[in-house]
């Protein structure tokens, strides 16, 4: 039989708009094919015009995938007093904190609670409801450069 997850009575969060996870620290926003639709959509741009402004290809396990740019301070491309594309923000973005390594175990929870004001206050999320946020981030992969180039071909031959 399966241990049940530390959060089988659920977790607290609600987001204060700290800005904490958006800035003051180098990090990693991980694009999906859904996040780049959205992000593309609410800026009017085509795939090329918005990777080669918005985005960077990193290394992860032998392999580059897509992120998101951040500015020179450390701050999300898209912050300027606030997120500037808060309604088609990417999936990592809406899905935080629950987020499969921060909901792996109490001390990871406690872990991000210590920088986030918004763990472990306000709305009580079910076991149920973490369970689907994260396996929603499964059900869509982060782009890789060879999904990239599979997408490209695609749409040359009129596939896209």
């Amino acid at each position: 039989m399966a241990k049940p997850h530390f959060y089988a009575s659920g977790l607290k969060f609600s987001c204060k708009r700290c800005s904490s996870c958006c800035r003051y620290e180098s990090g990693f926003v991980y694009l999906s094919e859904d996040d780049v639709e959205k992000l593309m959509s609410a800026l009017n741009m085509d795939r090329k015009a918005f990777i080669a402004a918005y985005c960077r290809w990193v290394a992860m396990n032998k392999n580059e995938v897509l992120s998101l740019k951040e500015k020179s301070n450390k701050d999300c491309v898209f912050w300027e007093d606030g997120c500037t594309v808060y309604d088609s923000r990417p999936f990592q973005c809406v899905s935080f904190p629950f987020w499969e390594n921060i909901v792996a175990s109490s001390q990871s929870w406690e872990m991000a609670a210590s920088g986030c004001p918004g763990i472990n206050t306000g709305e009580l999320r079910a076991e149920s409801v973490i369970n689907e946020i994260v396996k929603s981030r499964k059900r869509a992969p982060v782009i890789n450069r060879t999904s990239e180039r599979l997408n490209q071909e695609r749409f040359l031959k009129g596939a896209i």
